[in-house]
C-alpha cells in the first residue's frame, strides 16, 4: 500500500497527529473484497491476518501516518466550536484504480485529543451497520462512502453494557465536511479557511478556477447541488440519516455517518427512528429543509472570505433548484419520461394516498409497476385504483411508451432495500456468533437490489409492527 497525504499539507491547524490503539486480538470478519480491488491492494485478500492487522490499528502500514481531523459542528441546530474525530484516524489516501485518491480512515481506533472524554472505541454491530447500510446504499446508486473492512477487537467496549468491540475501516472522497468550514470561520482564520477551499475545490470541484475573484460562491452552489442530488436519492430510495448535522455533511455528497439511519416502512413522512431525534428535527420529510440550512451554514462560513450579495441570492435559489431535481426523481420512480406542467399534482395525488392508506414505502412503487402490465395483485393496488387510472392516461396506451415507462421504474425502484427488521435480525446473528458470516447472504441480496436473485424475496419481506416501536441510536 502506497498512501498519500495531501491533506496534511495545509498545516497542523488541520489535524493532530494521533496513533490507533493497539487491539489484543484483531480478527477480520468482513472483507470487501471488490473494494479492495479497485483500491489496488487486492492481495490482502489472501492474507486476512495481516488486513486485520493494518484495518484495525494493531499495525501501521509502513506510508501511513495517522491523524484526526479537526472541525466544529451544528449539532440539532447548537454550535459546537471543536468537535473533530473523537474515535477515528485517517491513515491516509489510496488512488483508485480509476484515478481518484479516496480517504481511508479507521472508525473505533482509540481516543485522540477531540474525544471529548470518550473511550474512542466502537461496539461491533454498529461497524457491521455501517459496512451493510453503505453497501446498500451503493448498490442502490445513492453517493456514499463505503467500507473496506470490519476487524474484531477481541476486546469489550463499555455502554450500556460490555460489548464486543471493532474497527470499521471507512473509505471517502474526502472527510471535508461542512463542520471544517465552520471550525477555521469560528476563528475568524482566514487563511486557513482560504487554504481548505482552494483545497476542496481541486479535489472535489476542479472545474472551478482557484484563481477567481468569486470562487467561494462558485463553490457553495457547486456543493449545494450535491446535496440536492444526495437529498433526493434519499428520499426515492426511502432512506432517513438520523444525525443530519453539519459536521455529518460532507463536501463530496456522499452519504456519511450511518449511526442512527434507518430506511422507510409505511409511508408517513414525519417518520424518525433515531431515539436523539426527539423533535423529529431530521424526520424522512424533514431531509430537504435541514440540507438547506446545512448550506446556509456554509455560506455563513464562507462569507469570512468574501462579502456580496452572491451567497445570499445562491441560497435563496436553492428550493427552485431542488424542486426541479425532486421532480425529476418522482417522474423516474413514476416512469414519466415527457415532462408536463400537471406532474407535480399528480405526484402529490399519490404520496397523500399512500400516507392515507398507509402504504408501504417500496412496495407501492414496485406494484405501480406491475400495475402497467396488468400483473398487480388487485387487492394489493386497490387504495390507488382511481389514481392508477390517471396515472395510466398519462403515460398513455402506446406500447412502446409503456416499455420505456416500466423500463424507467424498473431502473430506479428497488425491489429489496435494508429493511430495518431484516438488518437487526443480521446484526444480531453476527453479534451472537461473534462471526461476519450472518451477514453474508444479507450483503448478496442487497447489493443487487434493482435485480431479483435467489436470495431477493427471502429480504423483501415488510414488517410494520416492528417499525412502529423502532428506534436506532448513534454508535459511540
Amino acid at each position: 500500500m502506497k498512501f498519500q497525504h495531501s491533506y496534511k499539507t495545509l498545516g497542523a491547524d488541520f489535524y493532530q497527529s494521533a496513533k490507533p490503539v493497539q487491539p489484543s486480538k484483531p480478527e477480520l470478519l468482513l472483507w470487501n473484497e471488490r473494494l479492495a480491488e479497485e483500491l489496488q491492494i487486492g492481495e490482502l485478500t489472501a492474507q486476512p491476518a495481516l488486513a486485520a492487522g493494518y484495518f484495525s490499528g494493531a499495525e501501521i502500514p509502513a506510508s501511513a501516518e495517522p491523524i484526526a481531523l479537526a472541525y466544529a459542528g451544528h449539532q440539532f441546530g447548537y454550535f459546537n466550536p471543536q468537535l473533530g474525530d473523537g474515535r477515528a484516524h485517517l491513515l491516509g489516501e489510496l488512488e483508485h484504480r480509476s484515478g481518484q485518491r479516496l480517504d481511508i480512515q479507521l472508525k473505533g481506533s482509540g481516543p485522540t485529543l477531540f474525544s471529548r472524554r470518550g473511550d474512542g472505541r466502537c461496539a461491533l454491530k454498529p461497524a457491521l451497520r455501517e459496512f451493510i447500510m453503505s453497501e446498500a446504499m451503493h448498490a442502490l446508486a445513492v453517493p456514499t462512502t463505503r467500507c473496506l473492512s470490519v476487524v474484531a477487537t477481541g476486546e469489550p467496549v463499555f455502554r450500556d453494557m460490555p460489548q464486543a468491540g471493532a474497527v470499521v475501516t471507512r473509505v471517502a472522497a474526502s472527510h471535508i465536511r461542512v463542520g471544517t468550514f465552520e471550525y477555521f470561520a469560528a476563528k475568524q482564520d482566514k487563511a486557513s479557511l482560504e487554504k481548505l477551499l482552494d483545497y476542496a475545490i481541486s479535489r472535489h470541484y476542479p472545474s472551478i478556477d482557484i484563481n477567481h475573484c468569486n470562487k467561494a460562491a462558485l463553490f457553495l452552489q457547486a456543493v449545494i447541488d450535491k446535496q440536492i442530488h444526495l437529498v433526493c436519492e434519499w428520499l426515492r430510495v426511502g432512506f432517513i440519516h438520523g444525525v443530519m448535522n453539519t459536521d455529518n455533511c460532507a463536501i463530496s455528497g456522499e452519504t456519511i455517518d450511518y449511526g442512527p439511519c434507518a430506511m422507510l416502512g409505511r409511508y408517513q413522512p414525519n417518520t424518525v427512528y433515531s431515539s436523539i431525534d426527539k423533535q423529529g428535527r431530521y424526520a424522512f420529510s424533514n431531509q430537504p429543509a435541514i440540507i438547506h440550512w446545512n448550506m446556509a451554514r456554509l455560506a455563513e462560513a464562507l462569507m469570512v472570505l468574501e462579502t456580496g450579495d452572491d451567497f445570499q441570492t445562491i441560497i435563496d435559489q436553492f428550493q427552485q433548484r431542488f424542486q426541479q431535481r425532486y421532480l425529476a426523481t418522482y417522474r423516474k420512480k413514476l416512469g414519466l419520461v415527457e415532462h408536463t406542467a400537471q406532474d407535480a399534482e399528480l405526484i402529490t395525488k399519490l404520496l397523500t394516498l399512500m400516507q392515507q392508506h398507509q402504504l408501504d414505502y417500496t412496495q407501492s412503487f414496485i406494484l405501480l409497476e406491475q400495475a402497467l402490465s396488468g400483473s398487480a395483485p388487485s387487492n394489493e393496488i386497490a387504495p390507488l385504483n382511481n389514481w392508477v387510472v390517471e396515472w395510466k392516461d398519462r403515460i398513455g396506451f402506446d406500447p412502446e411508451r409503456k416499455k420505456a415507462a416500466s423500463e424507467l421504474m424498473q431502473q430506479t425502484n428497488p425491489l429489496i432495500i435494508p429493511r430495518n427488521h431484516h438488518v437487526e435480525a443480521v446484526l444480531e446473528a453476527c453479534e451472537q456468533a461473534q462471526s461476519g458470516e450472518p451477514a453474508k447472504e444479507f450483503l448478496a441480496a442487497i447489493r443487487s437490489p434493482y435485480q431479483p436473485t435467489i436470495t431477493t424475496q427471502k429480504f423483501q419481506s415488510t414488517d410494520p409492527d416492528y417499525d412502529q416501536n423502532y428506534q436506532t441510536f448513534c454508535g459511540t
